[in-house]
């Protein structure tokens, strides 16, 4: 059985943001996008890559929101009706597996306690390894070239 799982964002606080309008959205420092590809727009609830065309929201999120000197925040895009996703225990999506990854482990007080950058596929055997010490209590993912906050994974 495999040591961790992967999990997206709740959908529910980013859904009445797609009803404002642009100068609504830009007032709150977001701005609406549409894909252009089918790679590069990489949904924080839905763990994929959105597809051409498809409606998304770039928007200030507060990825470590634990009162900690690791206290963070970063851009991310949402993707318009998507549904959070949690995967199958040792689950990594192509959306990470294809890219180069920043890993972030923290203890329970939410202390950086291990960190290294490694292609998609060799995370899941980083988070093997990781999960196989007591003291790491979740992992951040972030995508390393453009530093933002990808996903959480937690012991599964």
């Amino acid at each position: 059985m495999s040591s961790f799982r992967l999990a997206g964002l709740d959908p529910a606080p980013f859904a009445s943001l797609f009803l404002l309008d642009d100068a609504q959205l830009a007032a709150r420092g977001i701005a609406r996008r549409f894909a252009d590809a089918d790679r590069g727009f990489p949904c924080r609830v839905g763990l994929e890559d959105a597809r051409s065309g498809d409606e998304l929201l770039l928007l200030p999120y507060e990825h470590q929101p634990a009162h900690s000197p690791y206290r963070a925040s970063g851009p991310i895009f949402v993707r318009r009706d998507a549904q959070r996703r949690v995967l199958a225990p040792g689950e990594v999506p192509p959306y990470v597996a294809e890219r180069l990854i920043s890993l972030r482990a923290y203890d329970v007080a939410h202390l950086m306690v291990d960190a290294e950058v490694c292609e998609g596929s060799a995370v899941a055997p980083w988070l093997e390894a990781a999960f196989r010490r007591v003291e790491i209590a979740y992992v951040h993912l972030h995508n390393a070239r453009r530093g933002c906050y990808s996903c959480l994974a937690e012991r599964a």
